[in-house]
C-alpha cells in the first residue's frame, strides 16, 4: 500500500485540480454566502433559514438558499471484474486502472466541494473532507488486493432517497441486467450517473485477418478468420449497447458519460461533475 496508494491519490488529485479549473466560478446551490435562489419551505428546514421578507409577499414560507448548500451524499462504485483488466495498447491504462482513477478523482472533487462520499458496498458512512478521499482510496486498494473475483455489476443496496450513485464500468453486460441496477436505485429516489469506460480496440476493432480472441472471464476462445468482415456488424452491436444505456438513463433522469482509455480523463470528469451540479440544482429548485 505504501507505494501504490500515494501514487494513485497524487494522480487523482492532479486530474481533479485540472477539472476544477473548468468549473471555476460556476454557481451551485451550496455552503457559500452568495445568494442562489428562493425555494418553498420543507419539513426539516430550520426556522433560521426562512426568508421572512420574501415569505411576507405570499401565503407560503420561502427559504433563502446560498450556493452549494446542504452537502449531499454520494456513493461511488467502479467495476474491478476481470474483463476490466484489458488494455490493447502498451502505453494505455487498463480499463480497471482508468475506472479507479476517475472514481478517486471524482471523490477528490466532491470532497473538496463539501460533499460526503463513500464507496458503494463498503459499509462505511459517507464522510467529507480529505479523510473521505483517503478512505475511498484505501477501500479501492483493499478490494483490489483481496484476491476475490468482484462482480461486473454493482450491489443492489438500500440507500436513502435523494442520495446519488456514480457507477463506473464498461457496461457491456446484457441491458436487462443493467436495467435492473438502474431501476433498483431510481425507484428509491436515488439519482445516478453511469460512466462507460472502453478501450479503443473495443470501439474500433482495428484488427485484420486471422485473430484469436480470448475472454477474461472464462468465456473461452473464439477465432475469427477475417476480422474485417465482421467489423461493421460489431460496430452496430456496440452502438446498440450504447443507445440502450442512453435509453435506460433517460427514462430515469440519470445520465451516462462515455470515455475511451486513450483519451484524457479530465474531459469525462468535467462532463460528469457538471451534470451532477445541474441535476442537483434542478432537484433542489
Amino acid at each position: 500500500m505504501a507505494g501504490t496508494l500515494p501514487a494513485l491519490m497524487v494522480a487523482a488529485d492532479r486530474v481533479a485540480a485540472t477539472v476544477i479549473q473548468g468549473v471555476h466560478g460556476r454557481r451551485r446551490v451550496g455552503q457559500g454566502d452568495a445568494f442562489w435562489q428562493y425555494r418553498p419551505y420543507r419539513d426539516g428546514d430550520s426556522a433560521n433559514q426562512i426568508d421572512w421578507r420574501q415569505s411576507a409577499r405570499s401565503r407560503h414560507l420561502f427559504v433563502r438558499e446560498t450556493e452549494w448548500e446542504a452537502a449531499a451524499s454520494v456513493w461511488l462504485w467502479r467495476d474491478a471484474s476481470p474483463s476490466m483488466q484489458y488494455a490493447s495498447l502498451r502505453n494505455t491504462d487498463t480499463k480497471a486502472v482508468r475506472a479507479e482513477l476517475i472514481t478517486l478523482a471524482l471523490a477528490s472533487l466532491l470532497a473538496d466541494a463539501g460533499e460526503r462520499v463513500t464507496v458503494l458496498g463498503s459499509g462505511m458512512r459517507p464522510t467529507s473532507g480529505r479523510i473521505a478521499v483517503r478512505r475511498v482510496a484505501e477501500t479501492l486498494f483493499d478490494e483490489a488486493r483481496s484476491g476475490k473475483t468482484p462482480p461486473s455489476l454493482p450491489p443492489l443496496l438500500p440507500l436513502p432517497a435523494h442520495g446519488t450513485v456514480v457507477l463506473v464500468s464498461d457496461w457491456l453486460d446484457p441491458l436487462d441486467n443493467i436495467e435492473a441496477v438502474i431501476r433498483h436505485y431510481a425507484s428509491g429516489g436515488v439519482r445516478g450517473h453511469l460512466v462507460q469506460v472502453l478501450d479503443p480496440a473495443e470501439e474500433d476493432l482495428p484488427f485484420d485477418g486471422h485473430v484469436k480472441f480470448e475472454g477474461l472471464e472464462a468465456e473461452g476462445q473464439h477465432t475469427i478468420r477475417r476480422v474485417e468482415g465482421v467489423r461493421q456488424a460489431y460496430g452496430a452491436r456496440l452502438a446498440a449497447q450504447k443507445e440502450g444505456l442512453q435509453r435506460l438513463t433517460r427514462s430515469t433522469d440519470w445520465t451516462v458519460h462515455l470515455h475511451r482509455t486513450d483519451k484524457s480523463p479530465q474531459t469525462v470528469l468535467l462532463s460528469l461533475y457538471l451534470a451532477m451540479a445541474d441535476l442537483r440544482r434542478l432537484t433542489a429548485a
